[in-house]
């Protein structure tokens, strides 16, 4: 079975900007591309897992996000990185009520392991949020939180402690490194 490193997107991939209501809004981090590469070096499988609830609430269409999701492919392969899928849930719990892919639900991970025959246990989850960490847990994955994005709030305030992640990183690349130079990940 393969392994996975399943990463959120808004504060984790790129700048946390807020709802996404226009294209120009998106930008990756600038360490975005190398850490991604390390990961794809040590053999994970590089799989987006985002909640867009903007769809239900109406700040912004499916078929923007799939230009944003677009922008976001190119950009990485201009890099020389590749996303082996991207899975989002546009659905909130206000508009349509409990769904199976919302983090930290794990209906996302759920379809992409059995797509590509992820064993979750060998794989990482990793994001800014402790919905990204749950979610990681959930699915018996190994947990990092990032402190880009909500992470650095969440770490401050205290809430890291309530449901601790793993391994604390302070943005993605510090992450990769890190999982880089722990030979249990390999």
């Amino acid at each position: 079975m393969k392994k996975a490193v399943f990463l959120d997107r808004d504060g984790t991939i790129s700048h946390e900007v807020g709802y996404i209501d226009r294209i120009d809004k998106f930008s990756l981090y600038p360490f975005t591309p190398e850490a991604l590469r390390i990961f794809k070096d040590l053999g994970y499988l590089l799989i987006v897992v985002t909640n867009q609830s903007g769809i239900a609430r109406g700040f912004f269409t499916e078929e923007l996000l799939k230009k944003v999701h677009e922008k976001m492919l190119n950009d990485l392969e201009r890099e020389g990185v590749s996303i082996d899928a991207v899975f989002y849930c546009p659905h909130h719990p206000s508009v349509n009520g409990r769904c199976r892919c919302r983090k930290p639900e794990t209906g996302m991970i759920d379809e992409a392991a059995e797509r590509f025959g992820i064993d979750t246990k060998r794989s990482i989850v990793i994001g800014d949020k402790w919905s990204d960490v749950e979610l990681g847990k959930r699915v018996g994955a190994f947990t990092i939180q990032v402190l880009t994005g909500y992470g650095r709030g969440e770490f401050l305030r205290g809430e890291v402690k309530k449901n601790p992640p793993h391994m604390l990183a302070k943005n993605l690349l510090h992450a990769a490194l890190k999982v880089k130079n722990f030979l249990f990940f390999n």
